[in-house]
């Protein structure tokens, strides 16, 4: 045999040698090699929690614990001066709940822009009327009909002398169909009035304190 050729023969072999050790140790130790192996098999997060993820009541400062008032409780009646009137009570009532709605809250809108303080705003308790008619022959009553009148309360104070006209003229001028406006100053029978008596429970009272 040619010396040359055994000489090649010999290099090929033992280079085909050196590359099946180098496979064979890439094979014995992947999670050296691989990065991604070494992040699946070990947890490198251990000192990171996760127990907290998704909350997030403890970034918000907290608020000061408020008492409970009464919410039912009597303002003070404001009196009139020289340049301004006291407490008033813009009564809007009908028939239509709609109407009423949208002009009271035209009425609340309107005290905005114009600067007038508005101090409450309210619903009175809805009232029923029976429309009765009587037969041609006989005397037996039945009932025609069933109407409903709805109040809102719009409550000022401190209305301007010089801006009440004014004021004044764009309500009427404003005013839909079929809806009632009237302007009185606040008493403590209005207060009152918000609230639906219960003669049963004023029963029960009375009998107690007696």
């Amino acid at each position: 045999m040619n010396p040359v050729f055994r000489k090649l023969q010999v290099s090929v072999t033992q280079q085909a040698f050196v590359l099946n050790q180098a496979l064979t140790l890439c094979r014995a130790t992947p999670c050296i090699q691989s990065p991604v192996w070494a992040c699946v098999n070990t947890r490198q997060y251990k000192s990171m929690p996760t127990h907290g993820i998704g909350r997030w009541r403890h970034l918000v400062p907290k608020e000061p614990v408020r008492k409970k008032k009464d919410r039912h409780q009597m303002k003070p009646i404001l009196a009139a001066t020289n340049t301004a009137y006291g407490t008033l009570n813009v009564m809007v009532s009908g028939y239509d709940m709609t109407l009423v709605e949208h002009y009271s809250q035209y009425i609340h809108n309107l005290c905005n822009r114009l600067g007038v303080k508005v101090s409450d705003s309210y619903a009175l308790p809805t009232k029923s009327m029976e429309v009765m008619l009587m037969q041609e022959q006989g005397t037996k009553m039945y009932v025609e009909a069933l109407l409903k009148t709805h109040q809102r309360i719009i409550q000022l104070s401190s209305l301007s002398a010089t801006l009440c006209p004014v004021f004044m003229d764009v309500m009427l001028k404003s005013q839909p169909e079929g809806v009632q406006l009237s302007v009185t100053e606040h008493t403590e029978a209005d207060y009152h009035a918000r609230f639906k008596t219960r003669p049963e429970l004023e029963g029960l009272l009375a009998q107690m304190t007696n």
